[in-house]
């Protein structure tokens, strides 16, 4: 039973529904398929959200977000640690939401550190190192300026994505390596024009191409890692993705292998992400997710570098070469057949 602070606080944090509809954020929805996807996507996001606000611990929040079905269930976790994390900031209330939360829901880890960078958006600074505290792996904590990248190209698209505002974001997580966080926050953005060009891989490619040279490996990461883990494009179009960014090919299949392991670590791997890894990435899902978990650091800097690009780095040198050859394998084939139909 739901208690009455509960229901008002689900009542007045959570963001309006409405929000996730493509036709509200004036983002284009070129098929059902695509918009499927990408609307279950923020709806599901926004119901985890709820459930998070609502419930009186994370265990059983926890609970309550693993009878979701299996394909949409990360993006709830992912909106629930969002909720947790404004709690955690509000003074008010315990601080140990979000702790709890990753103590109840290991196995959704890479999705609470996203969700914690959206309320880094939605906070003010001088609340964040509260939110932050539940937070102790200093290699995934970049993670939440992806989070808070992509909560501000889906929100604020016109200033973040069209005129390519790049954010300073002085946030507590960047005080080690300040220099690190606008890339960070790229990877963030990258993810966001995965909805923001309606699952589009042309449509996407063109936006990036707009940003400068500088930029764009952690955009086409962030578009590789929401192409994979959110789905809206056949094999056909990844394959196409992978041949016209063929310069960025490694970083694009850097964030497959990212989407992979999530999927993986949860163990929710459907059969468009095994073809979007098998494409973007030349690994099955099962071989990206052991690339990722062995070429993690296990400290927050390597040789005095950010650890968490050091990761990164390590992932994109193992990616298949851009001359290889597209898969042929069935799930390709059926992964297509079904989203064709």
């Amino acid at each position: 039973m739901v208690s009455l602070p509960g229901r008002l606080r689900r009542k007045i944090l959570t963001p309006d529904a409405r929000q996730a509809s493509l036709k509200v954020r004036g983002f284009p929805a070129r098929n059902p398929y695509a918009a499927a996807c990408l609307e279950t996507a923020g709806a599901t996001f926004l119901e985890g959200f709820g459930i998070g606000a609502e419930r009186a611990t994370a265990a059983e929040t926890a609970e309550l977000l693993s009878e979701i079905e299996s394909e949409r269930r990360g993006f709830a976790f992912e909106g629930a640690a969002m909720a947790m994390a404004i709690r955690d900031g509000l003074p008010i209330g315990h601080n140990h939401h979000v702790s709890d939360f990753v103590a109840a829901a290991d196995e959704h880890r890479y999705m609470i550190y996203v969700g914690v960078g959206w309320a880094l958006a939605r906070l003010p600074r001088r609340r964040h190192r509260a939110l932050l505290t539940g937070l102790t792996d200093p290699v995934l904590m970049w993670l939440t300026l992806d989070g808070y990248g992509f909560h501000q190209a889906y929100f604020h698209t016109d200033r973040y994505v069209k005129q390519q505002y790049a954010d300073p974001a002085r946030l507590a997580v960047s005080t080690a390596h300040p220099s690190y966080v606008p890339r960070a926050i790229d990877q963030g953005i990258g993810r966001a024009l995965w909805f923001v060009s309606g699952a589009d891989p042309a449509a996407a490619c063109a936006i990036i191409d707009r940003f400068p040279a500088d930029r764009r490996s952690d955009l086409f990461a962030g578009l590789g890692l929401a192409a994979t883990y959110a789905g809206g494009a056949t094999a056909g179009e990844l394959g196409a993705l992978r041949e016209q960014a063929a310069d960025y090919c490694q970083d694009i299949g850097q964030g497959a292998v990212f989407a992979a392991e999530a999927r993986a670590r949860a163990g929710i791997v459907h059969p468009y992400t095994e073809t979007a890894v098998e494409i973007l990435a030349g690994r099955h899902v099962d071989d990206a997710s052991r690339i990722a978990i062995e070429a993690m650091p296990t400290e927050p800097t390597v040789d005095g570098r950010v650890a968490y690009e050091v990761w990164r780095e390590r992932i994109r040198q193992r990616c298949r070469p851009p001359e290889a050859p597209l898969p042929t394998t069935s799930s390709v084939s059926e992964t297509t057949a079904k989203a064709e139909s």
